[in-house]
């Protein structure tokens, strides 16, 4: 399996959102933590989740790395004013445990709907077939027959976590010995993401942004910008889509919008623009920018930011990766003016 994609699972609309109390939950859990059923799934580069065997004897060890490490901690900082605050609110700091909702993170929503619906389709993980070392997290289900909904942990696996049967020896007896396994992985002991109901409890934020690929602070700046694109721009959507949705799945555009100005150019100009250059824009009958896929979005979000450009010496036309504004040296200046002085009145620029 090279990829396994799904429409993403809807989630509840803001108003029926209800936060999570993870103090509450810790409470609850120890009383039954030693029944819980822990299942682990894999997560490659590309998202796809793959299921895992393992033996018995991990069963405690899975409670140790996975599950310990975060009841003592919640319930630790509960006696010492730890509190919860909303992921894009502010910047990570101590005693404060930072919090989003799982709506916002379509990368890990996607990765859920595979667990919740169709996880018959989900592949066995065999390293001949689907090499370890793309393995780039791990994500564990956890139920209970008391517990309403299953809560999940997860976590990134760094590449040198990961070693492939026939790239290591192994000490035993006091001498080095063949490596005589497929392969060994050694799952992180740090506290990074838990995922209870509509929530994500972001213990280490580098660690969401590596595993699903979500930036809070981008996130919230570049929902800012699409607020500001509905306000200056007629745009027409495919059935279902939204302009807020569209770029959330693409990280490019979360990236290229943080610096953008949305007032640069009206709309007839950069459909004229457009036509210049030759990119296409389709617009509906009343004129609105039709916005099929993110192919299209990308073409408007980089007309936007002057990101064409056709050279006039050459003819030639450029997508340009990034920009860096001509400052001119004080000599340049001085000739530049002196230029202008001496040039007849005619070619002289006008205010």
């Amino acid at each position: 399996m090279e990829e396994n994609k799904t429409d993403v699972i809807p989630m509840e609309h803001s108003e029926d959102y209800q936060e999570t109390d993870i103090f509450l939950w810790a409470n609850n859990l120890v009383q039954i933590k030693e029944e819980l059923k822990i299942e682990l799934f894999l997560i490659n580069k590309n998202s796809v989740v793959y299921k895992t065997s393992r033996s018995k004897d991990l069963e405690l060890h899975l409670h140790q790395i996975l599950l310990d490490p975060i009841l003592e901690y919640v319930l630790e900082g509960a006696d010492v004013g730890l509190t919860v605050r909303g992921f894009e609110e502010a910047e990570q700091e101590e005693m404060v445990l930072q919090r989003t909702q799982l709506k916002n993170v379509t990368k890990a929503r996607e990765v859920l709907s595979w667990l919740k619906t169709q996880e018959a389709e989900i592949e066995q993980f065999v390293e001949e077939e689907h090499d370890l070392k793309r393995i780039k997290g791990v994500i564990a289900r956890v139920s209970h027959p008391s517990l309403a909904l299953p809560f999940y942990v997860a976590k990134v696996l760094p590449g040198s976590n990961i070693m492939k049967g026939n790239a290591g020896w192994l000490v035993r007896g006091g001498k080095f010995v063949p490596f005589d396994a497929d392969g060994a992985l050694r799952i992180p002991t740090d506290n990074q993401l838990l995922i209870l109901e509509q929530d994500i409890y972001v213990f280490n934020q580098t660690k969401l942004e590596q595993l699903f690929n979500y930036n809070a602070k981008k996130a919230a700046i570049a929902e800012k910008k699409v607020a500001e694109i509905q306000d200056n721009f007629k745009l027409s959507f495919a059935d279902g889509a939204t302009l807020n949705a569209l770029v959330m799945e693409k990280k490019s555009l979360v990236n290229k919008l943080q610096k953008i100005d949305t007032n640069a150019v009206k709309q007839e100009e950069l459909l004229n623009h457009a036509e210049e250059l030759g990119i296409e824009m389709m617009t509906d009958n009343d004129g609105s920018i039709i916005i099929m896929d993110t192919r299209d979005l990308t073409k408007f979000v980089n007309l936007l930011n002057d990101d064409y450009y056709e050279s006039p010496m050459t003819g030639q036309k450029y997508e340009i990766k990034s920009k860096k504004p001509l400052k001119l040296t004080e000599d340049d200046e001085t000739k530049e003016a002196l230029s202008l002085a001496s040039a007849p009145i005619e070619n002289q620029p006008t205010n």
